[in-house]
């Protein structure tokens, strides 16, 4: 069977040995950029490999970007194959943020036209086995993308796409931030004029297992009106969590949205564009 969206721990947990399975951890912070892989040293799920995402997810910041800049996918694809990850790979990809970063190389991995790509689902917390410090024996692997520009949008894609009211632009973080009210990561509060709010943790339950297909699709699909799913465009601070919401309209059906991979942090670099705090 191959997992395109989620799988549980219970299910992971059967194929720890399986050469086919692709196991990767994407733990990170904000606060500490280098807490992800320093957690990684302390004790991970069996052979998985560890994925940075300031250094393996992202390129350099410029004037221009957001946060997190779109990777090289050429260093990406470079990366992969030393990870072990090749075309047939099961890759699975988890942290300790219920999928606010692993959903990042989930959506990257759907972009270079992987489909063999699951969040493990509720993540570390769910884990029930011990966590190892043995770093895996990796054999590296090619492997061949099918890079697929059409997954995100840029500024001006989002800017001209609004205007026409061609899309439904859906921002994934809180509401304190997207209103403007509390801004504690970029330097200017507010959001994107016509963009809605969704924070990406209205996919989750209490326990931080993915709500069911059925009771996200029906969330979603009252949100985009008389939208298509394929005329959703996701967007968070900088193009991660939005991942997010992207995976759980794919997990509910709901197929073929979009992401402005740059995200609030990108679209504030230009004072030319709009901004609403309301």
């Amino acid at each position: 069977m191959t997992y395109t969206t989620l799988i549980s721990t219970e299910m992971l947990s059967q194929h720890l040995d399986d050469s086919d399975f692709i196991i990767i951890d994407c733990r990170f912070s904000l606060a500490d950029p280098k807490s992800g892989a320093k957690a990684y040293r302390m004790g991970h799920i069996e052979n998985a490999r560890y994925a940075h995402l300031d250094n393996d997810l992202s390129s350099s910041i410029s004037s221009s970007t957001g946060r997190h800049p779109l990777p090289n996918f050429n260093l990406l694809v470079k990366k992969l194959g030393q990870w072990g990850v090749s075309n047939t790979s099961q890759v699975v990809v988890y942290d300790d943020a219920n999928g606010a970063f692993a959903c990042r190389l989930w959506w990257l991995l759907k972009c270079l036209g992987h489909e063999a790509v699951a969040v493990l689902d509720g993540g570390l917390a769910h884990w029930q086995q011990a966590l190892t410090t043995t770093l895996p024996n990796i054999k590296e692997k090619i492997f061949r993308p099918y890079l697929d520009q059409s997954y995100w949008l840029s500024a001006l894609q989002v800017s001209n796409a609004l205007a026409n009211q061609t899309i439904k632009l859906i921002d994934a973080r809180t509401a304190e931030r997207f209103l403007g009210e509390r801004e504690p990561i970029d330097p200017v509060a507010g959001h994107i004029p016509h963009a809605i709010n969704r924070t990406f943790q209205l996919n989750l339950k209490n326990n931080g297992l993915f709500l069911e297909p059925a009771v996200i699709r029906e969330q979603f699909l009252s949100l985009l009106g008389l939208h298509t799913p394929e005329q959703a465009v996701h967007m968070c601070g900088s193009g991660v969590t939005a991942c997010h919401n992207l995976l759980a309209m794919e997990y509910a059906g709901l197929t073929g949205s979009k992401l402005y991979a740059g995200s609030w942090s990108e679209w504030i670099t230009n004072q030319n564009r709009m901004i609403a705090t309301q």
